[in-house]
This record gives C-alpha cells, structure tokens and sequence, in this order.
C-alpha cells in the first residue's frame, strides 16, 4: 500500500471541481518537456490523439538534456551485436538481488517487459536513435545477473541542424561538459583529447572535431553535433515537433481540474481552462530545488545542493498531492546521489558539477573527510559514495586530493585536462593548492599529520598498484573509470608530484527517487491504492521502481522513457502494438 507522509503538505483543490467552462480542448496533457514527458507526447501523438506539452522553463530537455543520456534497457536485442548478449531473467536475477523490497515489484515488472518494446516502437516512429555500449558495467558487477556492457543504450550523435529554429528551444548542456564555449566531445573520442601531442592519429581526430566546430560556430551560438542527453533530448523535440505535438514553453500548469465524478480533465495554465479527455501526464522532474519538499523527503546530511534541472521544484507532487495522489516514502534515501563541487564561472553564474565519472577513479586522487582520512572507496559508483557522506552524518565538505600530474592528465572536477592557467579557479576559491601536504592541510583546516599520514599510507601500496585499506580497482565497474593506460592498477597511483591540489565535494542528487506511487500503468494512486482516474506520472515524478538502488548507467532514463511510453499506452486506451 502507498504511504503518505502526514508531514507533507496538500495544496487545496480547485472549488469549481465539478464543471468547467472549457477554453480550449485536447485529448491529452503532458506537463513537462524532460525525458519522460517528451516520450508520453510523442507516444500518444503517434497513435493519433492531440496532445497538448507544457513546459514552465522557457527550454524542453529538462535534467536529460544536460546528463550522460544513458538509457538503462535490460533485455534489448542491440546487445547481442556487440558481443553482450543480455536477457531478462538476468536483469530479474540482477535486481532482485540489488533492490529491497517488493511492495512495487508490478510496476518494476512493468519496466523489464516493456523497456526494450518502448525503445523499439520509439525508433519505428520518431526520431529517437539509440546504440549499444560494449563495456559500461552494471554498478555491483559481482552481482548475480549483471552486466558488463550492451544493457547500457547511449544516443546515436545527432545534427542540430535538422531542429531548425526549435535548436533555440533546446535546453544546452553544460559548459563544463563543452570545450572552446560550445563544442560537445564523443565519449569514444575523449581518449583522442587526452592522447593529444602522443599520437599522429588522435591529433588528427581532434584537429578534425575542432575544424567541424568552427564551422558549425559560423552560422549557430554552439556547436549543432550533438551528443550524450543533448542528443537523446533533440531526438525527443525534432519527435514531438514532427509527430505534431501542440509544445507550448514558458507556461506553468496551476492546477489540475477534475469531473464531478473525481477524474482528472484538465488542468489550469496561464489562466486558461485546458480540458484533457483522456488525461494528465505528469512528468516535471521531481523535487531537487523544492526546499519543502526536500526537509519532507531526503535526510538532513543531504543538504540543498543538485545538479538536476532547476525547474525541478515538485510542481508534479504539489499537483498529484491535491489531487489525492499518495507519495511513495518508505525511507530508501529519496534520491539518485553524486558528489559535487561548487564554483563559480568566469561570468559570475553559480556552477556545480558533478563528480560522476571523470575524476574519482582516475590514479592519483584520493577523497578525505574532515578528519583527514579516506572514509570511502573512490572508485564506486557516486550514487555509492555519497550513501559513504550520508552515514558519516556530515553535510560536508570532503576534498578529493590529487597532484600535478593527476591534475594535467584528468583534470578536477570543472577544470579540464591540460588547463594551461589555474588562475580563475585558485583566486574563485574552487582548487586549493600548496606545495607539500602538510601546508594543503592547513588551506583546507584538516590536521596536517594525520593527511599526511594518510597520503603516505596510501602511497606505499599505490607503488605497487594496490590499495588495501579500501581495494579500489577490485570490479569491473571500479577498472572502466580508472585509466586503461595505467598499470597494474588502472585506479591506484601515488600522488607524489607537487604542487599538490585539492577540491571540496559535497552530497547531492542527480534527481530525486521517491515520488507519486503509480501501477504498472502508471496511474497515479491514492492513499488506498487506488488509480485516480485520469491521472499519470512518469520520469522522476513517479517514484522510482528500484526503491532507492541505483543499479547502474541509465537507471533514470531507462524508466522514464519506458513509463513515459506506457502511459501514453494507457492514455490510448488500448494494448495494441501499432
């Protein structure tokens, strides 16, 4: 059965509930233009009913828009093509080992039968193209069931181009995840940036990529070669544009309006009365940068930093709660977590950036808390290393602690590799540096013998590529972070080479898991399990179906396209593949 916080606060229900002066009609409404929604509209545009998308911020793509654009999909038949035949008896296996509980093992059956058809009806009818990774590992690869590669989809590179001028409705990714003010790097070419001036042939490919750049920059404000979410969420827009969809940005839904009978019909948007036959779709993005909702559902460690999407405010819950909707809290932790660092961009905008993939795992970085000690093993997934900051009970900050070789190779956090100028991130107080650890210590308020015991303990089993204390580089998962290039160990290397640098990193969420209990339909429900007519939810407003896990790439995007799509499903009242 659903639980309801008795805490969490009901926004009142319109009084003129019962009928309504209609002032404009559609046959479904979609509120929010993230993964999840854009996926609903284009689905239920495809099978030919008029839809209506609302998106508050004035840019579609929402959270997926500036991600990793992972789609986790267990059982997809691209898998086998790149030699990681998958099935989903050993994604069952997987999960059922990895996910607690099963008061919503329906809904989570859901996801596993119909993630790999969504992906293939999206393919047959819109402009969303998906490919295989070979090797990105399931996050616990020594699990029963796991994977290491093909489960993970990642969007195939798109030409902004065929957007036309909807390029300037798409939300842009990152500037941190750009170079030269605009330009999105293949994940697969990354390797040729970092072997630059080593090889012919990857100074040549980056020569190319940056030629390609300049020229796109000659007549659009960033590079049009998409990639990674930008990509996946372009493919989304150029759909729900083609396939018809009415996308209306810079437009906040108010209220949901119901029938005498206590079905959803409608909803309240810019002053007007838009009914909605067959329903609502709710998909705004979940909670990040709701206080409220925040102090209600995630721990007190959590603290309010998020590198979700800041039109991410619980508008979804405010609306579903009103309605009846009852919240799925049963105490998992509430979000998908990474560490993040604070900084603040040359033109004085508030950055955070979050430290997924690029840095933890390196050799030659180590994470200390505020008694100067590793606490964690760095290389594990940052949903992982984060639930390490959370049961320490400390909001922060814990520093990632490298040298200049490290530093050069990898770069930290927003700083790039091979930054020729630390001068903006010294003086903005974003990279501490000295030129011995004892002194780093005294910058950043830790005990210098004891960070300088840690350093050295550490370094005499990274001389040998081991790391007792924590066994960093022991899994697959831990070696695809760390530098194949590096041996014996691609995740241990002494940090030996000053100056030596440091960033402070704080808990935060990629979005947030609990959300409005929803079935296998994705009908919303009310505190008694029962669907409340009209009524869905998909993305991160419903809540998640791995009860606070995070199983691996992709686990958010994976089931709000694949819920998206069954809620469109629902909305066309039939079972029907078309």
């Amino acid at each position: 059965m659903p639980q309801d916080r008795a805490a969490t606060p009901t926004p009142a229900l319109p009084a003129d509930r019962a009928t309504h002066t209609w002032d404009e009609h559609h046959d479904v409404g979609v509120l929010g233009a993230g993964a999840g929604g854009m996926t609903a509209a284009a689905v239920a545009a495809g099978h030919g009913l008029d839809v209506l998308l609302l998106e508050k911020t004035p840019l579609a793509g929402g959270t997926a828009a500036i991600s990793g654009g992972m789609v986790w999909v267990p059982g997809n038949a691209k898998a086998a093509a790149v030699g990681q035949p998958d099935s989903l008896a050993a994604a069952r296996r997987y999960l059922g080992h990895l996910v607690s509980g099963d008061h919503n093992a329906p809904v989570r059956e859901a996801f596993l039968m119909t993630a790999a058809p969504a992906i293939d009806w999206l393919e047959a009818h819109t402009a969303v193209r998906l490919q295989p990774v070979p090797v990105y590992p399931d996050y616990y690869p020594e699990l029963p069931g796991a994977a290491l590669g093909g489960r993970v989809l990642e969007p195939v590179p798109y030409d902004a181009r065929l957007l036309g001028r909807a390029f300037a409705l798409l939300r842009p990714p990152l500037p941190e995840f750009t170079l030269f003010g605009g330009m999105m790097v293949p994940r697969a070419d990354l390797v040729h940036f970092r072997n630059i001036g080593c090889s012919w042939r990857s100074s040549l490919r980056v020569a190319g990529l940056a030629g390609q750049y300049l020229w796109q920059r000659r007549s659009h404000p960033r590079g049009t070669s998409l990639v990674l979410g930008n990509a996946l969420a372009a493919r989304l827009l150029e759909s729900v544009i083609r396939l018809g969809v009415d996308l209306r940005v810079g437009v906040a839904a108010e209220a949901l309006l119901r029938d005498a009978g206590g079905a959803v019909c409608g909803v309240l948007a810019g002053g007007r009365r838009i009914a909605a036959r067959r329903g609502v779709v709710l998909a705004t993005g979940g909670f990040s940068h709701n206080p409220r909702w925040r102090a209600a559902l995630l721990p007190r460690e959590a603290g309010t930093l998020s590198a979700a999407s800041a039109g991410n405010r619980g508008d979804g819950l405010d609306l579903g709660r009103a309605a009846g909707a009852a919240i799925e809290d049963r105490g998992d932790g509430g979000a998908f977590w990474a560490p993040v660092s604070c900084f603040r961009r040359p033109d004085a905008s508030a950055g955070v950036f979050p430290h997924t993939v690029t840095d933890r795992g390196k050799p030659g970085v180590i994470a200390v808390d505020a008694r100067g000690c590793r606490f964690v093993n760095e290389a594990v997934s940052y949903h992982e290393f984060v639930r390490a900051m959370l049961h320490a009970g400390d909001a922060g900050p814990v520093f990632l602690i490298c040298d200049r070789r490290f530093l050069w190779r990898y770069g930290l956090g927003a700083i790039h590799p091979f930054c020729l100028s630390l001068r903006h991130w010294k003086k903005s107080g974003y990279l501490h540096a000295a030129a011995d650890i004892r002194t780093l210590a005294v910058r950043l308020r830790l005990d210098p013998e004891r960070l300088a015991a840690t350093v050295m303990r550490f370094n005499r089993s990274a001389l040998f590529g081991e790391d007792p204390e924590f066994g960093r580089g022991g899994d697959a998962y831990q070696r695809y972070l760390g530098d194949p290039q590096h041996a014996p160990n691609p995740c241990v290397r002494a940090i030996e080479h000053a100056p030596f640098y440091a960033v402070a990193l704080y808990p935060a969420d990629l979005g947030t898991s609990t959300g409005l209990a929803t079935d296998a339909a994705a009908r919303v429900l009310d505190s008694d399990g029962r669907p409340i007519a009209g009524l869905y939810a998909c993305g991160n407003d419903m809540n998640s179906v791995m009860n606070g896990a995070y199983p691996g790439p992709g686990i958010t995007l994976g089931p709000a396209l694949t819920f998206g799509y069954i809620a469109a499903r629902s909305l066309c009242g039939d079972n029907q593949q078309r």
